[in-house]
């Protein structure tokens, strides 16, 4: 039997890592055919050479010749610009793994819908952006869409070949962040190197912030929201530190089934990458419940973590407010990591931003939803130039 084909798309970031050490485990059952990053040639071409790929395409074109550079003598084709990333997706494979940060994936994420073919995706603002239009082009061409992140993936296996109609409810758990404890004053003095301190998960900058924030369990509820076709009424969410439980579905008839693991991406990435058959985990993957510290939950605190309750205002809302949502958060994100504004600058941004006039409706396609993204990002920028985000 052939092994099955992975373009990977955000190659050089966790995500990326976490797949290339399932198919490191799983030698004769997987191949990387194609790897995609951002703008670190060095990176992608050493992982490139690891993995045996193909083709190695970089976002960043003004990064094409060190990356060809690099290259030279391997014989792996290389490509840099946005050309060469749809190059990549319109590759012959089996598998696409979408895990490129933010609103910057979700015209590759678009592109690797092709019929027959397995999106497994880490992208979750592929969805928050575009989620009627995403499922829609799934659902017409016959691509299969897995969850990657772990959350939804534990969600996914749970329900099982449950219709959805047997679902009462679902909730997604999370960490908390490195603010868990502290107090309001406290997270407002916040520095970004305390920020970037996540309990469980080593993780890229923006996510690890967005942890810190909980905008990134409210995305995630916005993402679960498409995948699973709930009601926003119908998805919740539990702080639990310990992160063994990913997620819980609750049935029609009381019933309650959680699914857990160790908080390690490569969980997921085994169940996605396996499609309809377990995969071998990476060793040490594995853990004993007996061993484990007891399991907390508790409600997350919407007043200290404003930016969790305006997702999922923008939940409830819909419409073209999840991507004005995640656009004017991505560049609040950028801004506190900038030292331009405090911790609190990041959710008071994404409020105003949200509050202006908007699109009566969702995005249709992805030229539509890119649309908002830019207008959005606009003007999230034109609001830092002013009071009270303006640095002093």
């Amino acid at each position: 039997m052939q092994p099955r084909s992975v373009t990977l798309l955000g190659a050089t970031g966790s995500v990326g890592r976490s797949v290339c050490d399932v198919v490191a485990e799983n030698p004769g059952r997987l191949s990387i055919e194609t790897v995609v990053g951002g703008r670190d040639a060095l990176s992608l071409a050493r992982l490139a050479i690891e993995t045996k790929a193909r083709f190695a395409a970089l976002a960043d074109e003004t990064a094409a010749d060190a990356l060809s550079r690099a290259l030279a003598g391997t014989g792996i084709a290389s490509g840099a610009g946005r050309s060469a990333v749809l190059e990549a997706v319109a590759r012959p494979s089996e598998i696409v793994v979408s895990a490129i940060s933010g609103a910057a994936g979700l015209e590759a994420t678009f592109a690797a819908l092709m019929p027959g073919r397995v999106l497994a995706l880490a992208n979750k603002e592929s969805l928050v952006c575009a989620g009627e239009a995403v499922m829609s082009r799934a659902r017409a061409v016959g691509a299969r869409l897995l969850p990657l992140d772990s959350e939804h993936n534990a969600l996914f296996q749970v329900l099982g070949s449950e219709p959805i109609e047997s679902v009462r409810g679902m909730t997604l758990t999370a960490s908390g962040g490195p603010f868990r404890t502290w107090s309001a004053e406290e997270i407002a003095q916040a520095r970004p190197e305390q920020a970037l301190k996540h309990p469980n998960y080593a993780m890229g900058a923006k996510i690890t912030i967005d942890s810190a924030s909980m905008m990134n369990k409210g995305l995630e509820l916005i993402e679960a929201r498409f995948l699973f076709g709930l009601r926003p009424e119908q998805l919740d969410v539990l702080v639990h530190p310990q992160q063994i439980v990913h997620g819980l579905v609750t049935f029609r008839d009381g019933s309650v089934s959680a699914g857990m693991a160790v908080p390690d991406m490569r969980v997921a990435a085994a169940h996605c990458l396996g499609i309809d058959g377990r995969l071998d985990a990476p060793p040490a993957r594995f853990f004993d419940l007996a061993l484990q510290e007891p399991l907390a939950f508790e409600r997350p605190d919407l007043q200290r973590f404003p930016a969790l309750a305006l997702a999922i205002a923008a939940l409830a809302e819909g419409g073209p407010k999840p991507a004005i949502l995640n656009a004017a958060n991505e560049v609040a994100v950028a801004a506190f990591l900038a030292g331009r504004i405090p911790f609190p600058g990041i959710a008071a941004l994404v409020e105003r931003v949200c509050a202006q006039d908007a699109p009566a409706q969702a995005p249709r396609d992805i030229a539509e939803a890119l649309a908002i993204d830019h207008d959005a990002r606009r003007r999230a920028a034109s609001l830092l130039s002013q009071a009270p985000f303006a640095v002093t």
